[in-house]
């Protein structure tokens, strides 16, 4: 579990929440719980307590509920008090929890089928509960994404930092805000290399040389990216309800209250953008994975058609030449040419002109001719 306490241009971090409980909020700003899944269950009386006695209240049954669901589809709900967002992420990695030691990941994880980098891909939820002046996040066993954003805060918070103009989180919901741009960006970073493998198929499939076996993975990688859609439409719902929801809260009072809204309306149409870029690129991918194999059973259908061409070609040009063959062949005393010495070799060559002309003619007809690839 990590604690973080934000204010002015001071981040603070702990990871006692006894200290917390007893010391309270800060002045100013606000705090950031961050802990694990199992963490979460283990911790949750003394969580209850310090929301308790932080904010006045505590989170119901059904929202602990669904922030201990490592199985719950993005969502977005909310109380008088207090907003829940559960956002599936899309990130590098593993979140399965060892129950015997929580906070801490399992050493060996069960192989997944597909292509390597859909492999990598997890998709487990994270909880946030954001209340006035705290942030509860629940997350994954071992989350980078926790990790990589706490770096990051703790950088912002430095003179140099600050120097360069860099700005820390003003409110629980902007720090939410912040930590969902990176998970979604984070598929981003991911979306090369799984395009990458693709082209890779796509070629092995186009090409008539390679034989391709590998459409187990193919399958698998369909149906994940059909997944993934899913969860990105879900993702997208989400966020739209957050947005919606935002413009029901109570009218500012002063005009710092007022910029502060709408530099969150702006940074939350940023993620549904940052989302709809990722849809976009779900479905392109997985569209195309579907072209490529319909493209493939087009060129192999092709290359029959090619085959069947030239082997009716080949049968039409020794077609003439067994009805000769089969006329000399029968049981007739008289028989124009059959005892002439010569009618051998005019049979020969008659043979021979007419299977000559049949292949110009299927030659200038492009039946026999070699198809480009």
């Amino acid at each position: 579990m990590r604690i973080f306490q934000i204010q002015n241009a001071n981040v603070s971090e702990s990871n006692a929440l006894a200290t917390l409980h007893a010391q309270g909020l800060p002045d100013q700003g606000f705090v950031w719980i961050a802990c694990g899944r199992r963490e979460f269950e283990v911790q949750q009386a003394q969580i209850q307590a310090t929301l308790q006695q932080l904010c006045g209240l505590q989170l119901v049954d059904l929202h602990i509920s669904d922030l201990l669901n490592n199985q719950l589809p993005s969502h977005y709900d909310y109380t008088s008090q207090y907003d829940v967002l559960v956002f599936r992420r899309l990130a590098a990695g593993n979140s399965q929890t060892d129950l015997d030691k929580p906070g801490l990941p399992l050493t060996q994880v069960p192989a997944r089928g597909g292509p390597p980098i859909l492999r990598r891909i997890d998709t487990s939820p994270v909880g946030f509960a954001v209340f006035d002046r705290v942030l509860l996040t629940v997350h994954p066993t071992d989350c980078a994404v926790r990790d990589a954003y706490a770096a990051k805060l703790l950088q912002a918070a430095s003179a140099e930092s600050h120097a360069a103009g860099a700005r820390l989180p003003t409110s629980p919901a902007d720090l939410m805000l912040r930590i969902i741009n990176q998970m979604v960006d984070g598929y981003l970073a991911l979306r090369r290399e799984l395009t990458q493998q693709l082209d890779h198929w796509q070629a092995e499939l186009l090409n008539p040389k390679a034989r391709f076996n590998n459409w187990s993975s193919l399958l698998d990688a369909r149906l994940a990216l059909h997944h993934l859609d899913e969860i990105c439409e879900e993702q997208r719902s989400s966020i739209q309800d957050w947005i919606e929801a935002i413009k029901t809260w109570p009218e500012a009072r002063t005009e710092a209250e007022r910029r502060e809204r709408d530099l969150l309306q702006v940074r939350s149409r940023d993620v549904l953008e940052h989302i709809e870029r990722v849809v976009h690129h779900v479905r392109r991918l997985e569209q195309s994975a579907e072209t490529a194999v319909q493209m493939h059973f087009s060129a192999q259908s092709h290359r029959t058609n090619d085959i069947m061409r030239t082997l009716t070609a080949l049968t039409a040009v020794f077609l003439p030449l067994n009805l000769i063959a089969g006329i000399f062949g029968m049981n007739f005393d008289f028989i124009p040419l059959l005892h002439a010495q010569a009618g051998f070799w005019w049979a020969m060559g008659s043979m021979a002109m007419i299977a000559v002309a049949l292949v110009v003619v299927f030659w200038r007809k492009r039946y026999l001719a070699r198809t480009e690839r």
